[in-house]
């Protein structure tokens, strides 16, 4: 039983992997071959960096992630501290499932329906052009929130609530306290809602393919457009190069969490052999 449940877990495994694998391997041909391996070369890693523009869509890619990373956690974070803070249990109930909705309703239905209320606002105060990297950016932070929060909320829920009381009892503001006592032991999900956050903006393609403005392109609708006609293996380089960046925020977040996780068995150890 044991070796079967082994062999049907490589076989996920391969299931999975064995595409990026494929990709990683021939972004070093020395051909376009996706047959044969002619040989090792850095051939389209050197044409990626001469496309001006796939590095003009990754450079929008980028300015548009990060600033939806940072917005969404800033107001993700604050969202759980007054989701946390609320009495009413049938409130908070209520607002964990309007939470869940940006990210159990298909991409498809949030995209369409984003983008007809662009326009409307956009011919409600006459704009001439309703979509813009505004609205991309609007659009962004609406499907990354949830994901903040939910890696927020439960590090809320492990934290000692007499920690920021303790610190305003010693003086501090309630936002001094905020900074001083709960942020620190909230960090790690904050920390990983911020890369969840990026990293679903910088793979979007439907909600950003319906939002988005005349003159921004990102690397998702490029690579679409490229479909077209055909994809070359400088797209292979640049999804390796992706897929590494991606990978090591992932070893940074599970790194944090691990390092957060031994810290509260420290004081848990240290707190009950102080308490007799």
């Amino acid at each position: 039983m044991k070796t079967l449940s082994r062999v049907f877990t490589g076989l996920i495994f391969l299931f999975l992997f064995a595409p990026i694998a494929i990709l990683l391997v021939f972004s070093f041909n020395e051909t376009k071959s996706l047959s044969v391996f002619a040989g090792f070369s850095l051939k389209w890693y050197r044409e990626l960096l001469h496309d001006q523009n796939t590095l003009d869509s990754v450079r929008n890619t980028l300015m548009l992630a990060v600033s939806a990373m940072l917005i969404s956690t800033v107001m993700g974070t604050a969202a759980s501290v007054g989701i946390h803070r609320l009495r009413s249990r049938a409130l908070r109930r209520l607002l964990n499932t309007v939470t869940d909705i940006p990210m159990t309703n298909p991409d498809i239905i949030t995209g369409i329906s984003l983008m007809l209320m662009f326009v409307f606002a956009g011919w409600l105060f006459g704009l001439a052009n309703s979509l813009s990297f505004w609205t991309m950016l609007i659009a962004h932070v609406t499907f990354c929130l949830p994901y903040v929060i939910l890696q927020v909320l439960p590090k809320l829920n492990q934290m000692d609530p007499a920690l920021p009381e303790a610190a305003m009892d010693l003086g501090c503001t309630p936002l001094r306290a905020f900074f001083k006592a709960t942020l620190p032991e909230i960090f790690p999900g904050v920390l990983t809602g911020a890369i969840m956050a990026f990293t679903m903006s910088l793979d979007d393609f439907v909600i950003s393919y319906f939002t988005a403005g005349a003159g921004f392109q990102t690397l998702p609708i490029r690579i679409y457009n490229m479909t077209k006609k055909t994809v070359t293996p400088k797209m292979y380089a640049l999804a390796t190069i992706i897929f590494f960046v991606i990978l090591t925020l992932l070893l940074v977040s599970n790194l944090t969490d691990r390092e957060a996780a031994e810290q509260r068995k420290k004081k848990t150890i240290k707190r009950k052999g102080t308490n007799p």
